[in-house]
């Protein structure tokens, strides 16, 4: 099973998803649109790795806004995991829930990966940046997630 990726210049696949807020907010990427959103895709909520890209992504949140660009975290965890997961680690922006990975896999951020020299299915830890009309600008898949956003910061010229 591979999975279909996206590729600068796609059009992003529209989602509707709820976030981690206790008033189940629905977040739909068309409400977006006249602003550069950055997507990112991880596995799951409160495990070590994606805790430090989250965390990551919290403590440049006032650079990437200031630049202009809304983040939103996208993982199949359901809404009260990801609400734990804003708390304990004051995440400013909005995680959005895909728990049967229909947006996941729409993006190509779900299917078959390797994982300790193993082949195994699950979410890739990917990062979409979306332009203001929709387009994807950056599809970047396998992204590590120590580093990562340091790294965006510097393509993005932030």
């Amino acid at each position: 099973m591979t999975n279909a990726r996206l590729a600068p210049g796609d059009t992003a696949p529209d989602f509707t998803l709820t976030d981690a807020d206790a008033d189940g907010k629905k977040h739909k990427l068309k409400d977006y649109r006249g602003k550069t959103v950055i997507l990112y895709a991880y596995p799951a909520a409160m495990t070590p790795g994606c805790t430090k890209q989250a965390c990551d992504f919290r403590d440049s949140f006032a650079r990437l806004t200031d630049a202009g660009y809304v983040v939103l975290g996208l993982s199949p965890d359901h809404e009260a995991k990801l609400a734990k997961f804003r708390e304990r680690d004051a995440v400013p922006f909005p995680l959005l829930s895909d728990p049967d990975k229909a947006v996941l896999t729409a993006y190509g951020a779900f299917g078959e990966k390797m994982m300790y020299g193993k082949t195994v299915t699950g979410v890739i830890r990917s990062t979409f940046v979306i332009d203001p009309k929709g387009k994807l600008q950056k599809a970047m898949y396998g992204v590590k997630a120590t580093g990562h956003v340091e790294r965006l910061l510097r393509e993005l010229g932030v």
